[in-house]
């Protein structure tokens, strides 16, 4: 007997934002460890330390304000090495730039009759971003920690996401630029791609989606 395997039907495309359609924080991260003499992956070292209870993972789910997350993650650092690093300062190192040739495969998975959604873990307030907005305009349905109160990589928040786009999770192909939050999301029966550069991200959906984003 012959058993025949099906690829699964690819109906949707999640995008993480910060790292993915935006430049990652991870080179500002880097310069400002430099500036206080700190070891290279410091600030990211503090936001994995307990990553379901920690500064970050509160401030993602809205539990604290900025000034909050200031204390507690000034806290965090100290505690695990880091004198003088400034929470406000990292919050602020949190802007990158828009990626124009992810933007652009988004639009042509968008024009191709794919669903599109935005998984984001964000931070509530900040002054509104044109740029950053008429991204955000162009997703059927955009899931964000600050207003869910649960965030990546929690498995209820693929599943709200999944709801939100009437999908099952084998019909989605999800890009995130950190494992930790791909890993629940394959574990669903996701798609998943780690977005280490644009071109081998962009490239990678192409593969997955038989489709031409360039």
């Amino acid at each position: 007997m012959v058993l025949l395997v099906f690829a699964p039907v690819i109906r949707a495309v999640f995008w993480d934002f910060g790292g993915v359609i935006l430049t990652s924080p991870f080179d500002a991260f880097a310069e400002y460890e430099r500036e206080l003499g700190l070891p290279e992956g410091f600030i990211r070292r503090v936001n994995a330390t307990n990553h379901h209870e920690n500064a970050w993972a509160r401030l993602e789910r809205a539990e604290l304000d900025h000034d909050g997350f200031a204390a507690a993650f000034e806290e965090e650092a100290l505690a695990l090495g880091g004198p003088g690093v400034s929470g406000a300062r990292v919050l602020a190192l949190l802007a990158g730039a828009v990626r124009p040739e992810m933007v652009k495969a988004l639009r042509g998975c968008k024009d191709a009759g794919y669903k599109v959604a935005c998984l984001t873990n964000n931070v509530a307030g900040g002054e509104p971003r044109p740029e950053v907005e008429a991204v955000m305009a162009l997703f059927d349905a955009v899931v964000e920690s600050s207003k869910t109160g649960v965030r990546k990589p929690e498995a209820r928040f693929y599943e709200m996401a999944c709801e939100a786009m009437g999908v099952e999770p084998s019909e989605v192909v999800f890009l995130d630029d950190l494992g930790i939050n791909l890993k629940p999301a394959r574990a669903m029966g996701m798609t998943t791609i780690k977005v280490d550069t644009p071109d081998q991200a962009i490239g990678e959906l192409e593969a997955v989606l038989g489709l031409s984003l360039r």
